[in-house]
């Protein structure tokens, strides 16, 4: 099992609840580089720190470690396709952005 897309599930996330880098590290009480290295892959949190992520995200560790698929939480009312849809464009456009620069 790996966690490959834990990074980029965190940061789809974290933007579907319009919350910033820094807003995130402030309730985590991290640095905003902490919170940048999640979402890039280049460390993971602690599971304390996991636990915390997933309630304030109101997420499942599960969603965020690739163990299901299921998304945990709601945006409106919007159906689960279209939320995935959503968190897929996301992901899409992260990746497109990485590769222009």
């Amino acid at each position: 099992m790996t966690i490959d897309f834990f990074g980029e599930k965190l940061k789809a996330i974290r933007k579907s609840k319009r919350l910033t880098q820094l807003d995130l590290a402030i309730r985590l009480n991290v640095s905003k580089g902490t919170v940048s290295a999640y979402e890039q892959g280049l460390s993971y949190p602690s599971l304390e720190t996991l636990v915390k992520i997933c309630d304030i995200l109101d997420t499942s560790a599960d969603y965020l470690l690739g163990i299901s698929d299921d998304l945990p939480f709601k945006m409106g009312a919007l159906t689960d396709e279209q939320m995935e849809s959503i968190l897929q464009f996301v992901s899409l456009i992260e990746r497109s952005n990485k590769n222009l620069k």
